[in-house]
Formats: C-alpha cells, sequence, structure tokens
C-alpha cells in the first residue's frame, strides 16, 4: 500500500526561548548584537526514521541545503544517507560535494532541493546534515523609517503594465497562510490607518507572541494559520504562519522562513546534545529596509541565533524531509538537532 509520509524533520519543543532570556534580549534579539557582531555556529540535523513493517519502494524531497544570505556564510554543508539512494555512487562511502550537487535543484526562491529513492527493501531511514555557519548582524528594523502600510500594499496590488517584483508573489494566498476577513481584522489591531510598514510588523509580532500560547503537539504540520489563531496555540511553525496570513490579509508580502535556533540551557544546566530544534520565523517586505526578520515565537527580530535554511511562501514550500512510499507500517520518528557556537580562534 503507498502513502504520503509527510512528517517534518523539525523537532519542535525546544525553540521557544525561557522568559527571562527574552526579556534581556537587546533590540537586535541575540546576546550579541553590537554593530559589527558575528557568530559562527556548528549546525548538526538528524533524522531517523524506523519503520515496523518493511519498506519495499521509497521517494523522498528534502530541503536540508543551507542558504547563503548578506548576513549568512555556509561552509562545509555535508549530508549522509543511509542506505545510500539509488544510483549514488558506492554503498558505504560519503558523497563529496560534487556529487551531491549533481542531485539538487533550485525552486523559484533560490533554495536547493534534494530527491532521492529507494527501489529496495528497508525498516529505516537516516537523513545526516551539518555544516557551519558564519553570521553577521543583520540591521534592526528601524520603525521610524518608511512608508505607511496602506502604500506599500497599494504598490503591491495588481495594475495592467506593472513590472512584476520579487514580492509580489508573496502577497498572494499559500497553502497553510491563506489572508480571510477574520486574520484581516486581527492584522489591524497592530496597523491602524497610518503606521509604518515596520512598526507595524513588530507590532504584529509582539501581538502574536502575547495572544498565542506555545503549546508542543496542539497542532500539526497541516494547520492552517486561520485554525491557529481560531485555536491561540500552536508552534513556531503556527505562529509564522499567523503572522503571513494576516499580513496578506491587508495586502503586504510575507514570506516563510525555515530554519535552527541556537538555545541556551537553564543556568547551571549541560547543554544536551540534539536537544536544539528546527525552527521557523516570518520576514515582511519593506521597500526601504528589504525583508525584516521578525520571530514572532520568541518576539524579537532574527539575529545571531537563527540560522536560515530556506524560505518559501509557507511550510509546504520547504519542509525538511517528506516523501511517499509502499509499505513501512507505522513510522517512528526520531529527531536530534544540535546548534554549538564555534569558539573564535
Amino acid at each position: 500500500m503507498s502513502r504520503t509520509s509527510s512528517a517534518p524533520s523539525n523537532a519542535y519543543g525546544n525553540e521557544r526561548r525561557t522568559a527571562a532570556r527574552r526579556r534581556s534580549l537587546p533590540p537586535g534579539g541575540t546576546a550579541r548584537s553590537a554593530k559589527g557582531a558575528s557568530m559562527k555556529l556548528s549546525v548538526h540535523h538528524v533524522t531517523e526514521y524506523t519503520y515496523d513493517d518493511s519498506v519495499e519502494w521509497a521517494h523522498h524531497a528534502a530541503c536540508l541545503a543551507p542558504q547563503d544570505t548578506p548576513w549568512q556564510h555556509v561552509s562545509g554543508w555535508r549530508l549522509t544517507i543511509d542506505p545510500l539512494p539509488d544510483g549514488w555512487g558506492v554503498e558505504g562511502l560519503e558523497l563529496d560535494a560534487a556529487e551531491l550537487a549533481r542531485h539538487l535543484r533550485r525552486d523559484p526562491w533560490g533554495n536547493r532541493h534534494l530527491s532521492f529513492g529507494h527501489a529496495r527493501v528497508h525498516e529505516k531511514l537516516v537523513v545526516d546534515s551539518r555544516f557551519v555557519a558564519e553570521l553577521q548582524e543583520r540591521p534592526a528594523p528601524d520603525p521610524d523609517r518608511g512608508p505607511a502600510w496602506e502604500t506599500v500594499a497599494h504598490g503591491l496590488c495588481y495594475r495592467a503594465g506593472r513590472a512584476l517584483e520579487e514580492a509580489d508573489e508573496f502577497a498572494l494566498a499559500s497553502t497553510y497562510a491563506a489572508p480571510d476577513d477574520t486574520l484581516a481584522a486581527y492584522a489591524r489591531r497592530a496597523f491602524p490607518p497610518g503606521r509604518r510598514l515596520a512598526a507595524g510588523g513588530l507590532a504584529l509580532m509582539t501581538q502574536i507572541h502575547t495572544d498565542l500560547r506555545y503549546l508542543p503537539q496542539s497542532t500539526t504540520v497541516a494547520t492552517r494559520a486561520a485554525d491557529a489563531l481560531a485555536q491561540r496555540s500552536g508552534v513556531c511553525q503556527d505562529f509564522a504562519h499567523v503572522f503571513i496570513a494576516a499580513c496578506r490579509s491587508l495586502g503586504l508580502a510575507a514570506r516563510y522562513v525555515s530554519g535552527y535556533l541556537l538555545t541556551r540551557p537553564p543556568p547551571g544546566q549541560p547543554k544536551l546534545v540534539g536537544a536544539d530544534a528546527s525552527h521557523a520565523w516570518a520576514e515582511i517586505w519593506c521597500p526601504e529596509q528589504g525583508w525584516l526578520a521578525l520571530d514572532p515565537t520568541n518576539d524579537v527580530p532574527a539575529g545571531l541565533d537563527h540560522v536560515t535554511l530556506a524560505w518559501g511562501r509557507d511550510y509546504a514550500d520547504v519542509a525538511p524531509l517528506r516523501g511517499v512510499l509502499r509499505g513501512g507500517g507505522v513510522a517512528t520518528l526520531k529527531v536530534g538537532v544540535t546548534v554549538e557556537p564555534i569558539p573564535e580562534a
């Protein structure tokens, strides 16, 4: 029997800082947000599916190749898949970067996706991704700079003969972040008439953080923004979807960002290997300031603790791992994410 397995490789559960840590964050959103600050982080993300019945055939898609951006430089990305996918070199040997690159394809937003399959019986799948990200401090969102949100929304409206812009498609509905009247009313609390767009984005981030309860396992990867808002709970994916859909309900452009968050243990406790989290946040388009990265789960702009993996219209565009398989029975998912600072030499 064929079935679709879209369970994520996100280890939701640790992507929200403690209240004390959130209050102590400076405006840039990280513990080291002085001008010119930087951070080098090692990221290790392991996804393991164990099946209670043999899988006869499977095809998977992964979005695990991290992005290079103006504030993030990636080096040493390695991806190991066990069992080795069909047609991928010699069993037992790790693929080099050149061979791995042959299997990657870029989507319209520059993310690199990987497709792989197995036409042999197996009972377990392990996908192991690791890399180093060197982060530079991003410019902090300036609430006093830029036009009113209505001006930006009007500029994103379709008009015959207007050239298409990068932000246009992120103002449209998508699977998990579709606009509606309820979301529009919710967004107007943060975007009163005449408010500058950046100020409204920051206000909406705080509003969602305040109104939604962070509650693991209260939603699934298929929960839509309207449903998460109605139940007033969710995880980082839901907080991001509510932000995005609320912005789109006013005609603004916003997109979904998948990545990782550096977490810190409580004072006096050791940091556990594998206890960090995949994370998600949102970006809103501001013509004068570009894409403003805002994390409503933690009520901070994205900073040196946030490692960018990919971005799209919503989670469906950048799911870390999904697939279709025949057999397998019930799958047990185990995920380990470790994000560690690399000391400066």
